[in-house]
């Protein structure tokens, strides 16, 4: 069979004689792929400045991310956790986080409001969610667990906003607190904050920038696609002797993106 050479940006492919009648398709996939490993190489760069900038800082507030994921793992392991220590931690991450500003209702409490949630994380049933890897996401049995503590999170929270507040809300719990919790405690998500969202947005991962099923799975199929790439950046990620869960990589990466397209907004709104 007689072939040709096609040649697309600097690539060059060896294709059947009729290979122009398959011109559009070749296109189509070439363009597709590089506009994926453009995406790639973005999250890359920008997790990799995220890690360099709190690693210059001895008391970075992004290290109250390290503190509350190495505490937890090691609480994992012990007889008898110290609850009420692992709740002023993860307090103290959230608030580091924004979680506490005058608006919430938790600036209200104390940090030992966090203790029934804590004690719920530490439960072994939801070992198999610490750290775990972008593609066991997909199982119903991990899907169905990561649900359990969802709601038991969300119903526990309404409660306590119910009675700071002594009136129901009309709109459910934030998927914010919900993602931070789980980030800081199991690095099983990312935190669906706003920077976070914006980062989605500009990158065009998924079309849904909720918290939910789909976006999750949208960003397991991303990670999926070029895991060698991104594994290789995380194994450089160290809390304290732990490596970065890979939610965690994809979390700071696109985090990076929407913080800094929204310093752009920000700085175009002053001009």
């Amino acid at each position: 069979m007689m072939q040709q050479l096609f040649r697309l940006g600097k690539t060059t492919f060896l294709c059947p004689f009729n290979c122009e009648l398959y011109k559009a398709d070749f296109v189509c996939i070439f363009e597709k792929g590089q506009v994926m490993d453009n995406k790639v190489e973005k999250i890359i760069k920008s997790a990799n400045e995220f890690y360099e900038a709190l690693k210059k800082d001895p008391n970075s507030r992004d290290r109250s991310w390290e503190h509350c994921y190495k505490s937890f793992h090691d609480a994992r392991y012990e007889e008898n956790p110290d609850y009420d220590y692992l709740s002023l931690l993860l307090a103290f991450y959230l608030a580091s986080w924004g979680m506490y500003r005058a608006s919430s209702f938790l600036i209200q409490k104390d940090y030992k409001v966090h203790t029934p949630v804590v004690e719920e994380i530490l439960k072994e049933k939801y070992n198999c969610l610490f750290g775990i890897d972008c593609d066991k996401l997909n199982q119903s049995d991990i899907k169905t667990t990561l649900s359990d503590i969802d709601t038991i999170m969300r119903d526990y929270y309404r409660s306590v906003r119910k009675k700071v507040r002594e009136t129901e809300a009309k709109y459910k719990v934030s998927d914010i607190l919900i993602t931070k919790i789980l980030l800081g405690t199991l690095g099983c998500v990312p935190a669906y904050d706003q920077c976070f969202v914006a980062g989605l947005r500009e990158l065009g991962i998924s079309s849904n920038v909720n918290y939910g099923e789909e976006s999750l799975s949208k960003l397991v199929e991303f990670y999926e696609s070029d895991k060698k790439r991104f594994e290789k950046t995380r194994k450089k990620f160290k809390a304290y002797d732990l490596e970065y869960p890979q939610m965690k990589l994809l979390d700071m990466g696109i985090w990076q993106i929407g913080a800094s397209k929204q310093d752009e907004k920000r700085k175009k709104q002053q001009q």
